[in-house]
């Protein structure tokens, strides 16, 4: 079977031998602490090794309990923030049909991942009359945004079938001891899944944190784990260096003054993989003024808006390509008699065709300009490709902080904007 693949063959002209062989040695000094748990932030190292730990019988657990909710409601609401809701939004979208959520029940949507009061006002109106269950994911359930969702949604809920009925609906994936939400779960006797204790939130997405929203929107969740597993196995043992080349060529980018990382998509469905790799690498790396900042761009719709910055821009800025190999079905370009628009040219090629050709050409142009360029190369978008995608983000996000010699599994930066906000909300002390 095919796996993915790194091409940093975009970044060479920028670097030098020298640099890239003092990197890789410091990479794989910084793969061997994780290893070893000499990192700090160790005690959630848990993500490391966890694909292989998954077993059968708690995968068959998350798709009975999807199945059963699946079957009493027409939406299932998921709410979370950060790390509790990007991986499983960011798997849906990827294997989901880009209309699938307009014909298929139940429908999977998104809570308490913002304070708009718009959308919360409209989430209610079109909850109002349909059924519906409730996720919620929350380590500690007094997250603000999470926390406010799940209570105006809860009411709602009970409202409409009664307590008995509405804890039947809920499905509580929080820590297993202890916090508001395990309190909130065991007294209303909600079903949970539990968030490991050595497991952060951003590395969570192959937790049921990520394996049951997945589950829920009616994909079978072991193939995302095999993928995750044959990559740590073969990237554990040194069988495949795609994670080390990866960190190596981004921190030797981030040496000469490119501090900005396009990570690039040329298929809509992977909009939301690069929102939830952006709080990985953001929040992992971001810390003592150190860090290289992760952007987003979907071409080629962005090449008519943010293309020009890029080509002709400030030069402290790469990207990184998520090029997917094989599309699930073709798209010809018909003939036509009149020609108005001169695209004639191109009837009898393949949608897909033209596709590469403008990720080619356009990796050119900003090679050609001074920007660098490296490219992830996905066979396609499975559940098993997946897979291997997260693991390999994951493993590549904590070498490259080993680099840099940050801590990648805190946030204290996190921490500052809610303690203003709580002080001018009258929080009491």
């Amino acid at each position: 079977m095919k796996q993915l693949t790194v091409d940093t063959t975009g970044a060479s002209e920028f670097t030098s031998p020298a640099e890239i062989a003092e990197l890789k040695q410091k990479a794989i000094e910084a793969l061997n602490a994780l290893l070893d748990g000499a990192v700090p932030g160790n005690e959630f190292l848990g993500w490391l090794r966890l694909p292989s730990s998954v077993s059968p019988e708690e995968i068959e657990q998350i798709q009975r309990a999807a199945n059963d909710l699946r079957q009493r409601v027409e939406v299932v609401v998921v709410i979370g923030i950060g790390g509790s809701y990007l991986g499983a939004k960011a798997v849906i979208e990827a294997l989901s049909g880009s209309f699938d959520a307009l014909e298929q029940p139940p429908k999977v949507i998104f809570a308490g991942h913002h304070l708009g009061e718009e959308y919360h006002v409209e989430l209610q109106r079109y909850l109002q009359h349909r059924s519906f269950g409730i996720c919620v994911i929350s380590k500690s359930g007094t997250t603000t945004e999470p926390a406010i969702a799940f209570r105006v949604l809860r009411a709602l809920l009970e409202q409409q079938v009664g307590k008995r009925e509405a804890a039947r609906r809920v499905i509580a994936i929080t820590d297993e001891r202890r916090g508001a939400l395990r309190q909130l779960a065991d007294k209303e006797g909600y079903q949970t899944f539990p968030i490991p204790d050595n497991v952060g939130g951003r590395y969570s997405v192959l937790t049921p944190v990520g394996l049951l929203p997945v589950a829920l929107a009616g994909f079978d969740v072991s193939e995302l784990v095999k993928g995750a597993a044959a990559i740590q196995q073969r990237s554990l043992q040194l069988a495949d260096a795609s994670a080390i080349d990866y960190a190596v060529a981004r921190n030797a980018l981030y040496r000469k003054g490119y501090t900005t990382e396009i990570t690039v998509n040329y298929n809509p469905r992977l909009h939301y993989l690069v929102e939830w790799w952006k709080q990985l690498y953001g929040e992992s790396e971001g810390k003592q003024h150190l860090g290289i900042f992760p952007a987003g761009a979907n071409f080629s719709t962005d090449l008519h808006s943010l293309g020009q910055f890029i080509q002709e821009g400030p030069r402290t800025l790469f990207e990184t390509v998520i090029s997917v190999e094989q599309t699930a079905y073709p798209l010809v370009v018909p003939r036509d008699p009149l020609d108005l628009d001169n695209l004639n040219f191109l009837a009898g090629k393949q949608l897909d065709q033209i596709n590469k050709m403008a990720e080619q050409g356009t990796r050119a142009a900003h090679l050609a300009g001074g920007v660098p360029n490296l490219r992830l190369l996905l066979p396609a978008l499975t559940g098993y490709h997946l897979g291997e995608l997260l693991y390999f983000y994951q493993l590549a996000c904590g070498i490259s902080a080993g680099i840099l010699g940050v801590n990648a599994f805190d946030q204290p930066g996190v921490e500052a904007y809610k303690k203003n906000m709580f002080a001018l909300l009258g929080k009491p002390s």
